[in-house]
């Protein structure tokens, strides 16, 4: 495991195609319920989710292929970080 990603509980749906996709994951023992997939995309090991929370954070998570382990990757709340330097 990266030291940067952390091990999730996925409940997923699948499809007629018989694709799964995530419906809901755990931090902890909190449930996120997953308002939209953004993006989906392969790697050679990994599947990948870019989900929008009912909480309207951004997440990352994977799926790795050969151990079925899910973990999440990237994390954004959606809200202004007053310590984020701006460009402008």
């Amino acid at each position: 495991m990266n030291k940067r990603s952390l091990i999730i509980t996925v409940e997923c749906y699948a499809g007629h195609r018989g694709e799964e996709s995530p419906r809901r994951f755990f931090l902890g023992e909190k449930p996120v319920e997953v308002s939209e997939i953004l993006d989906r995309w392969l790697a050679p090991d990994y599947r990948y989710f870019k989900l929008r929370g009912d909480d309207e954070a951004v997440y990352i998570i994977r799926h790795d292929v050969k151990t079925g382990q899910w973990e999440l990757t990237m994390f954004d709340s959606g809200k202004p970080d007053q310590a984020r330097l701006s460009s402008t």
